[in-house]
């Protein structure tokens, strides 16, 4: 398979006290530096665009592990950990699926779906580009449907 190209294109106005814009073929969002870092804090930021590069892979990693599997709901919560002193660095990213699931699953179905949610993170492209540089891990929970 040839590779895949995707574009983005941005436009940006001023210092850490500006503005910008980004336009991809899925979304249009206005940018700046956040305000936790004395920016003004419109839009959307870098942090939060990493973050939600990294979750919606693994999520959707984790929806085609689990297709066969009858789940019925699938849920997500991350959480992106930046140090700014005395450098910026990602240092973290924190996955929480919470897993539906029905009330007849026997206990290796229910070990084969906590199995994917690490498996996920492991094979999602998204975490491969950071591994080595941020630390990405998963706390993942299994409730059984109507609990």
């Amino acid at each position: 398979m040839p590779e895949q190209v995707f574009e983005l294109k941005a436009t940006w106005t001023g210092g850490l006290d500006g503005t910008g814009q980004l336009q991809a073929d899925g979304f249009q969002t206005s940018i700046s530096v956040p305000s936790e870092f004395d920016g003004p804090g419109v839009g959307t930021n870098p942090e939060e665009l990493l973050l939600g590069a990294a979750a919606t892979c693994y999520i959707i990693t984790l929806g085609t592990l689990l297709a066969r599997e009858s789940i019925q709901s699938l849920k997500l919560n991350s959480h992106i950990y930046v140090q700014n002193r005395p450098t910026m660095k990602v240092t973290a990213i924190v996955h929480r699926p919470l897993i539906s699931v029905p009330p007849h699953m026997s206990e290796a179905q229910l070990d084969k779906i906590s199995k994917a949610a690490f498996r996920a993170e492991q094979t999602c492209m998204i975490s491969k580009a950071l591994r080595g540089n941020v630390l990405i891990s998963v706390e993942s929970e299994i409730r059984i449907s109507g609990a």
